[in-house]
């Protein structure tokens, strides 16, 4: 009995994967404190039509940054030892090109809003944002480089201090400026900061003595990441847009509210799962990714539904409290979101699983599926209210991932092995 205590309390003989998402967990913790002041601040400081506007540009500022994730990164995870410089010296220079024309596309998105739709403060928002495009490219390489070599403390530790950056600056800002602005600047001005801890992550320089990889070799991410990618951020930002386009500002700004201060939360935890899955299963033989993945599945479904389950039954007490009367309206909005947090995390481990097996365009289908039932969802409820919106947004991806989920452990794990390929540097 003490052997085993002992063995859970020291972390190192935790599971890879339960090491990996604590890490990151632990640096999202440190990020959460500091988050939870600022939106206290913003609550109290700025509207919920200033917030609608902030809501506005960066929603557009994440749908069109997701033209960047072109797979590239996948790519240098899944390379052998052999190639991995040759690939790390091509993803450069695509990376370099990509974020270029990122950027050239969101000053056109931003020039489309001032001259056609009047929207000239988020115009203006959207085209000093094009500058975070400069400093992307030179620390993508080291950051994706970290997660192959499994440094998930090192590459977890960069946005902790970004976040916690953001949140400190928007919190002065909201202070002595409340405006919309105040909410996007801190996006900017932490970029040069992401640039310098993102290159500390792996010592990796461009070895020219290497022939550079052809482009052929990112193909077989390429497209099918992008899609992924382009539908995920349509669901994440989409709903917005859907919401503010369907029930106006204010609505927005309560739905925003709600998803920040309920499902960006859990959320958070979601995305470390997959970020620490795909390398972990990356490495894996065929034999044994598919029982990696389901002890990895059920590890961390274990942590998530006690949060989610917290945080709803909870919400009607600590949002009166902490965010102000204000805001009470946006309860019964933000336990609705809350309780997308399951569906997501079985979408997004799923998706990491297909990654690993070098089927990225079964998780493209999966999470097109997922985002057209759950903007659908949302767009029906919205005939309702902004509670109905939310509450179908939820049910939408609900009735397609854990659908998925049951389908796929329903299965015989014979059958599961027999569609596995070998891994790339297995």
């Amino acid at each position: 009995m003490t052997t085993n205590l002992a063995k859970y309390k020291d972390p190192s003989k935790w599971h890879p994967f339960l090491r990996g998402v604590a890490a990151f967990g632990s640096a999202e913790a440190f990020t959460r404190v500091i988050r939870l002041g600022a939106i206290i601040v913003i609550a109290r400081q700025i509207s919920a039509e200033l917030l609608g506007t902030a809501a506005l540009a960066l929603s557009i500022f994440e749908l069109v940054r997701v033209l960047s994730n072109v797979g590239i990164g996948q790519r240098i995870i899944i390379a052998t030892n052999q190639e991995v410089e040759a690939i790390s010296l091509s993803a450069r220079r695509l990376f370099m090109f990509v974020c270029g024309a990122v950027g050239i596309v969101q000053l056109a998105v931003a020039s489309l809003l001032w001259l056609v739709f009047d929207q000239h403060e988020a115009a203006g928002m959207l085209a000093v944002l094009a500058l975070v495009y400069v400093f992307m490219p030179g620390g993508l390489v080291p950051i994706f480089r970290a997660m192959r070599a499994q440094r998930m403390g090192a590459v977890a530790k960069v946005a902790a201090i970004q976040n916690g950056v953001d949140c400190l600056l928007t919190l002065a800002l909201v202070i002595v400026w409340p405006s919309a602005w105040a909410i996007v600047l801190p996006k900017l001005l932490t970029a040069p900061i992401w640039l310098i801890l993102a290159k500390g992550t792996y010592n990796w320089r461009a070895d020219h003595s290497v022939v550079a990889a052809p482009i052929e070799r990112f193909q077989q991410f390429g497209l099918a990441v992008l899609g992924t990618e382009i539908t995920i951020a349509a669901r994440q930002h989409g709903d917005k847009l859907l919401v503010g386009a369907m029930l106006g500002t204010e609505a927005l700004g309560l739905y925003y509210f709600a998803y920040n201060a309920g499902l960006g939360i859990t959320q958070s935890f979601v995305s470390a799962c997959n970020a620490v899955l795909f390398p972990h299963l990356a490495g894996k033989s065929a034999e044994h990714l598919e029982s990696e993945f389901r002890r990895s599945f059920w590890l961390g479904l274990a942590v998530l539904l006690p949060l989610v389950a917290a945080q709803a039954l909870l919400a009607p007490f600590y949002v009166p409290v902490v965010f102000g009367n204000k805001w009470a309206a946006a309860i019964p909005i933000l336990v609705m979101l809350t309780a997308a947090a399951i569906p997501l995390y079985v979408g997004s481990l799923l998706g990491a699983r297909y990654r690993a097996l070098g089927r990225p365009l079964a998780e493209t289908s999966l999470a097109t599926l997922a985002t057209c039932a759950a903007l659908i969802g949302l767009a029906l409820g919205a005939h309702t209210s902004v509670v109905g919106a939310a509450a179908g947004f939820s049910f939408g991806l609900a009735l397609v991932l854990i659908l998925s989920a049951l389908l796929h452990f329903s299965a015989q794990p014979s059958q599961h092995h027999t569609t596995l390929k070998e891994p790339p540097h297995a």
